[in-house]
């Protein structure tokens, strides 16, 4: 029979009603003659209270005993879907990410996935199971033990299954109906849209867009796994929601087709650099050592041999990079003046597969901007993307001016 996978956000299974309503269309598509994997998610707020009781109980917690204590959220979800199903006589049976087996590295918390074995499942499928309901978010180490794999990590999971069980869609349930043009919340003209390019969801994904985690758009552009995603919420059709597809499958696209932005960002300068081979390697190899997620760089131009060094990151990150790149210079590794930390910075973007093809967005966008009153700290741009920071009060202003400038309300 053909394949669905489909995947229930926290949102969607956050009481035993709401796994009740996704039980519901889980048996509308078994009627159609599929057979279908459930991802599910630990029920909405559970992970992060069981999150607050392993650092409750040990600050310094061992990571494998984490795992093994905040996989169980998805446990319990699973095997209450399965039974869920069972009661409305729909066969089903519910699976720990080691049963399947879904093998991954020991990077327990942020463990990758390897491998994930189909024959179990398909054994049982060819035995009369319909539904196979699995723990998303898991997986089973090259030591046996229970790895989890980050947060949205049932996103990942559902992929993963979707492409190596050759599923004909992956549909991804959550408390949105699709994608939108920039966020709903920001921007009352936001629309949403019918179809989006893997390249351009995974640049929303990865610039703050929080509808889809960034890993799971990765593995569904190299796979070639057609993501649809819907609201739990709303009645669905068959052009519900948004599928996220090859860039081929979209006859034609706006030049840009969304704005993002990321709130909590930090811009940090060291001044006064020598300017010198390798200095921007001593630099970064610093904060990668440090853990430090560093995004947007810019170089000035040198003068009498010293130079700036820009970069943003999380501002969550702010006072580990401190510590580290000082921790360089005092170790006599780096050479620099002062590190300046702006904390009140934004980035927004504009992402359109059309950029290829199209001049002139750039101009546009500083333009727009300029015309708000809105001044640029740095710019970063790609072959779809342009990103810039800002003062983070002027965020919600450019997000609104830029999705006007460029008439995402309007279909393409």
């Amino acid at each position: 029979m053909p394949l669905l996978v489909m995947k229930f956000g926290g949102t969607s299974v956050a009481n035993l009603d709401r796994i009740r309503r996704a039980a519901k269309r889980v048996g509308v598509e078994v009627a159609k003659g599929y057979d279908v994997i459930v991802i599910v998610s630990a029920m909405s707020g559970k992970t992060n209270e069981l999150v607050g009781w392993v650092n409750e109980t040990s600050p310094l917690y061992d990571a494998r005993e984490y795992d093994a204590v905040v996989s169980s959220g998805e446990i319990v979800t699973a095997g209450l879907m399965a039974l869920t199903l069972q009661e409305m006589d729909v066969p089903a049976r519910s699976w720990q990410g080691w049963q399947v087996p879904l093998r991954t590295n020991s990077a327990h918390s942020q463990a990758r996935i390897e491998e994930i074995g189909t024959e179990a499942i398909n054994a049982k499928f060819g035995e009369g199971m319909r539904v196979a309901v699995v723990a998303g978010f898991q997986g089973i180490s090259p030591e046996g033990r229970v790895t989890t794999l980050g947060r949205g990590g049932s996103d990942t999971t559902a992929v993963a299954f979707a492409a190596a069980f050759g599923a004909e869609r992956c549909d991804i349930y959550t408390d949105v109906d699709g994608v939108y043009t920039t966020d709903p919340r920001i921007c009352d003209k936001a629309r949403k849209l019918d179809k989006i390019a893997y390249e351009e969801m995974l640049e929303l994904a990865s610039l703050g867009a929080k509808v889809l985690q960034t890993r799971s758009v990765e593995l569904a552009m190299r796979y070639k796994v057609k993501l649809r995603v819907l609201s739990s919420f709303e009645e669905q059709s068959d052009e519900a929601g948004t599928l996220v597809c090859d860039e081929e499958e979209i006859m034609e696209s706006n030049v840009v087709n969304g704005v993002a932005y990321s709130r909590d960002e930090a811009k940090l300068t060291c001044l006064s650099v020598a300017d010198r081979p390798g200095i921007a390697a001593t630099i970064f190899t610093c904060l990668s050592d440090a853990g430090v997620n560093v995004d947007m760089i810019v170089q000035n131009i040198s003068e009498d041999g010293r130079t700036d060094m820009t970069f943003s990151c999380p501002t969550d990150q702010v006072k580990r990079a401190e510590v580290a790149l000082n921790g360089c210079k005092d170790k006599g590794d780096l050479n620099f003046g002062e590190l300046v930390a702006d904390t009140g910075v934004a980035k927004v973007s504009v992402v359109g597969i059309g950029m290829r093809s199209q001049s002139g967005v750039a101009a546009k966008m500083f333009r727009v901007l300029s015309d708000e009153g809105v001044n640029i700290k740095v710019i970063t741009t790609s072959e779809i993307k342009i990103s810039v920071l800002i003062d983070r009060k002027y965020m919600e202003l450019a997000v609104q001016a830029l999705h006007d400038a460029f008439e995402l309300d309007k279909a393409s």
